[in-house]
């Protein structure tokens, strides 16, 4: 046992000794942290992961455990020796490498070891250091404290996502903040995307990293105090409620109207909750489709603490919006929405234009508002209309739309419910894969099919599609040049729309193209854009490169000069 015990505690000891030498080789410590004031250091947790032979450490804690071997060949230390006897050298040999480190940029205001052993009971993990520099981390509070007070309270300037990175979890560190002031926390997550609102993909950065930070609060730290916690195998959590666990107080702010003084006395338990609510809307509005059971599932476990908020916000939405906005009920339309899951509830009561023209301003309206614009409809209505595209998903929303097309009259307020709802990355709640469409695609769609007029709009959605992730787009223009064919009105929009087209699109429309004027206006269209995209607006037309230059070779006069310079717009 001895000799073991000797091997196993060198390769501990070398492998602590030699991440730490590999770190200080870094040239770039002095750079990373000056990147932002909210950065003390670039370490504060290290994994020490025990397998005679192969002991690694790393800053994350990647669960690659070998539970099977382990389970098979258990470890030779039982786990009264390393807690006893393992851990206090291991710690000894830590600390000094941090009392050397401890104000360089390497080491964070606080550092924690944390270790995983094979031992004759099963695989332990523990915690085996717990350090804070006390000069840091009062430097970082005052850092915080000036940061929130300049860069959000008192300015009118986006932020940048990698402060967010910092201060979100910084705001929710008891080793900062040991008493959690949770409206005034949720202030600063608010006011963080509201001096970003006017950058998109920015703003989206920041919500995600407000998001990770409540979430990983949440699951940690508040939940346990409640239930009972076990991963799955699909290493998602499952929660027991603990005997006698509840909020001690319903009293709850509503998830959109914070209350304003931060100094302001309330109880530990109603405060925590309103931020554990507060997750879950951001997680339902703002994360992907994927993410949203675990939105649904933060509403069901603070419905059972007894939040009366938690099981409104799942019946009524989170209250950010006036009731006017999100219930409106006439003789000809009945019309709800819940801004936590998306959807909104349209009954039409009479089948009349006035019906579907109170829905789509209330749809808009809402839009506006900044209500999500990944919703769906879900809709009671006498009338099944769908349109004439094949391929499109046949949803109570797409059905909603198309209903509401049959009246011409209210063409003008289905181009502006389209233009608010347009927005790349974001898709109807509705479909998904091969059907996945952006909002306002519906709208747009059937404009582009009845009236010319529409042409600008279906180029505008067409300049927002994100064709990654969609391939609707090929279903519209194939119905598009059937119903309103290759005329000198229609190739901008076509041109617009082939642009976002995938390489599965075939369109058999040459015959048009012996049409010089047309085709003319086809090539003036392409020589705008650049060669990679010119070749995909053909390539649906005339195939590869190669088969555009053998047709032009065969043909004469104004007609292969003409395809002569489509060929050379699609050559690099």
């Amino acid at each position: 046992m001895s000799t073991l015990y000797d091997q196993a505690m060198e390769e501990m000891m070398t492998t602590i000794h030699e991440w730490f030498d590999e770190q200080e080789k870094r040239d770039d410590l002095e750079s990373v942290v000056k990147r932002t004031t909210l950065q003390m250091g670039i370490f504060n947790d290290i994994v020490l992961d025990y397998r005679p032979g192969r002991t690694t450490i790393d800053s994350l804690d990647l669960g690659l455990d070998d539970d099977d071997v382990i389970s098979k060949q258990g470890g030779v230390f039982t786990e009264e020796q390393v807690r006893n006897e393992i851990r206090p050298k291991l710690v000894e040999v830590v600390q000094g490498r941090l009392d050397k480190l401890a104000d360089t940029p390497l080491i964070d205001y606080r550092f924690t070891l944390r270790g995983k052993f094979p031992t004759t009971e099963g695989k332990l993990q523990l915690t085996l250091l717990e350090w804070i520099n006390e000069e840091k981390r009062k430097l970082l509070l005052d850092r915080i404290h000036t940061y929130v007070d300049k860069n959000l309270e008192n300015s009118t300037y986006p932020t940048k996502p990698l402060e967010s990175f910092f201060l979100t979890s910084h705001l929710l560190d008891p080793k900062l903040f040991p008493e959690l002031d949770v409206a005034w926390t949720i202030r600063q997550y608010d006011r963080i995307q509201e001096l970003n609102q006017s950058r998109p993909e920015a703003l989206a950065e920041h919500r995600r990293e407000i998001t990770h930070a409540v979430t990983a609060w949440v699951e940690n730290q508040f939940l346990p105090q409640y239930y009972d916690v076990q991963s799955s195998p699909y290493r998602t959590n499952e929660y027991s409620l603990k005997p006698g666990a509840t909020l001690e107080s319903n009293v709850e702010t509503q998830a959109g109207q914070h209350l304003d003084e931060p100094g302001k006395a309330q109880t530990s338990e109603t405060q925590p909750n309103d931020l554990l609510l507060y997750a879950a809307v951001m997680i339902l509005r703002f994360e992907p489709s994927y993410s949203k059971p675990k939105g649904v599932t933060f509403l069901e476990l603070a419905k059972q603490l007894g939040s009366k908020r938690a099981a409104s916000m799942m019946t009524e939405g989170s209250g950010t919006y006036a009731k006017d906005d999100i219930h409106v009920k006439t003789e000809e339309v009945e019309c709800k929405a819940n801004d936590v899951f998306a959807l909104m509830t349209i009954h039409i009561r009479k089948e009349e234009p006035g019906a579907y023209q109170q829905a789509l301003t209330f749809i808009t309206h809402l839009l506006k508002q900044g209500f999500p614009k990944s919703y769906k409809i879900k809709l009671k209505s006498s009338v099944k209309q769908y349109l004439p595209i094949k391929g499109l998903a046949k949803s109570d929303t797409h059905r909603f739309f198309a209903n509401a097309l049959e009246y011409p009259e209210l063409h003008p307020l289905l181009e502006e419910y389209a233009r608010e709802a347009i927005q790349e990355f974001e898709f109807y709640e509705d479909t998904e894969g091969e059907k996945s469409c952006m909002p306002g695609s519906y709208a747009t769609f059937g404009l582009g099919l009845v009236d010319e007029q529409y042409f600008p709009l279906v180029e505008y959605y067409m300049g927002e599609v994100d064709d990654e992730h969609q391939l609707i787009q090929d279903k519209f223009i194939a119905a598009f040049v059937e119903q309103q064919g290759v005329t000198a009105q229609a190739i901008p929009a076509l041109v617009a729309s082939l642009r976002r087209s995938t390489d599965s699109l075939k369109l058999k429309i040459q015959p048009e193209l012996e049409n010089e004027e047309i085709l003319e206006l086809l090539v003036r269209q392409i020589q705008e854009l650049e060669y990679y995209e010119a070749e995909r607006v053909l390539y649906p037309i005339f195939g590869k490169v190669e088969k555009l230059s053998t047709l032009a070779r065969k043909a004469e006069g104004r007609r292969k000069e003409l395809l002569m310079e489509l060929l050379q717009a699609a050559e690099k």
